[in-house]
């Protein structure tokens, strides 16, 4: 009924430092479990969720080894399970072996996606796996949710930019959102956050909301009152945030085998130079900055200030070294993206469970799904075909 109190529960694999978790919390889903194999993450994620009395369990191993029994979770029990499953096989830096790669984990998400019967599922990736060569196995993907034993109509799947979503930083990613048929009438689309944030009666980052895009911020922005902290001050610190002008290039938290922190390859490295960034390291946490750096590059970034480019409270601590720290950062899933998506699929649970009236212009439940190959390589199966207006302002 309107006004009733409805929680909702959320199991995340795959969970990182915990950028995606914060989004899913943000909109208002309660986690019942956060699975994750790296320690220095699991770490991250322990001493924040403590800190912010989230609850829920932290199961630190391989997603093919989480038992969600062993935590009292049943199935048709829990409202999202959400994931950003590890993205080489698919990644434009890599060798892009798609399903052929050992790193694929979307055949363990799709396995716990039948075992647990969320009432809804969030997939994040690189928009790589939205490219012509993957078309099949996007298929595959598709056909296996909707098929007897699974039973989900995909809502949405396209590109997000964090750029559009408040963050300072170009980060394009794939986003996978299905529900089961009676909550598909109610899906609102994911957009460009605007104006209408503010407003108490519209859900940030919906089709339904706004009026006038939110401007993203540009590094100088984002970070100026963080580069004063560490020194830099006066018409030094004014100097740097006017050549900081722009939105960032992507993070790249790398991987174990390629050395240390860096902002990332030679041509991000050139990009952040023209910003007045050192991109070749990451700053210790004390280092003052410096309008030239030690390097004539510029001052270098702490795991602090890309943490606040990817969209991180400020508040949030991550574990392990400097490296370790940074590679957390780098890898995660943007909070404000993932709250975005996540406020969608929370605005289609509760409109259903109020018994609301399904959104204007959605097809009725079950109905055909149009996937569509674009220029842009990429495929959106959606319960209605997106405006011109909307389809604009998803793109990069």
């Amino acid at each position: 009924m309107a006004g009733e109190h409805h929680t909702f529960t959320s199991v995340e694999i795959c969970a990182g430092a915990g950028g995606q978790a914060i989004g899913l919390e943000n909109a208002g889903f309660r986690h019942l479990a956060l699975v994750e194999i790296d320690p220095h993450a699991c770490a991250t994620l322990a001493a924040n969720s403590k800190r912010m009395g989230w609850g829920g369990n932290i199961f630190e191993g391989d997603v093919r080894d989480f038992d969600p029994a062993a935590y009292d979770i049943k199935p048709a029990t829990i409202d999202l399970l959400a994931g950003g499953v590890p993205c080489p096989p698919f990644s434009l830096a890599g060798k892009q072996l798609g399903q052929e790669d050992e790193r694929d984990l979307f055949p363990v998400m799709l396995d716990l996606v039948q075992q647990l019967q969320p009432k809804a599922v969030m997939i994040e990736n690189v928009r790589g796996l939205l490219q012509d060569k993957f078309f099949e196995y996007r298929e595959h993907i598709l056909d296996t949710l909707r098929s007897e034993g699974f039973g989900y109509v995909p809502v949405f799947w396209d590109v997000l930019n964090a750029s559009n979503f408040g963050t300072s930083q170009l980060r394009p990613r794939s986003i996978l959102v299905a529900v089961k048929p009676e909550y598909a009438p109610y899906f609102p689309q994911p957009r460009a956050v605007t104006t209408a944030e503010t407003d108490d009666d519209m859900i940030p980052g919906t089709a339904g909301a706004g009026k006038q895009p939110i401007p993203t911020k540009t590094v100088g922005q984002a970070l100026r009152a963080s580069m004063r902290r560490r020194g830099l001050e006066g018409k030094d610190l004014d100097l740097w945030v006017k050549k900081a002008d722009r939105v960032a290039p992507t993070l790249v938290g790398g991987s174990k085998k390629h050395g240390g922190a860096d902002l990332g390859p030679t041509r991000a490295k050139r990009q952040w130079e023209q910003m007045g960034v050192d991109g070749h390291g990451v700053a210790d946490d004390d280092e003052m900055a410096t309008l030239d750096g030690p390097k004539g590059r510029g001052p270098r970034l702490t795991v602090k200030q890309a943490a606040l480019l990817q969209g991180f409270p400020e508040k949030w601590e991550f574990s392990g070294g400097k490296t370790a720290q940074y590679r957390q950062v780098g890898n995660a899933f943007p909070p404000p993206v993932a709250q975005a998506v996540a406020s969608c699929i929370m605005a289609a649970l509760t409109a259903h469970a109020e018994g609301r009236e399904p959104l204007s212009g959605q097809s009725a439940p079950g109905g055909a799904l149009l996937p569509r190959p674009r220029s842009a390589a990429r495929s959106l199966p959606a319960t209605r075909v997106p405006s011109s207006e909307e389809q604009t302002s998803l793109l990069p």
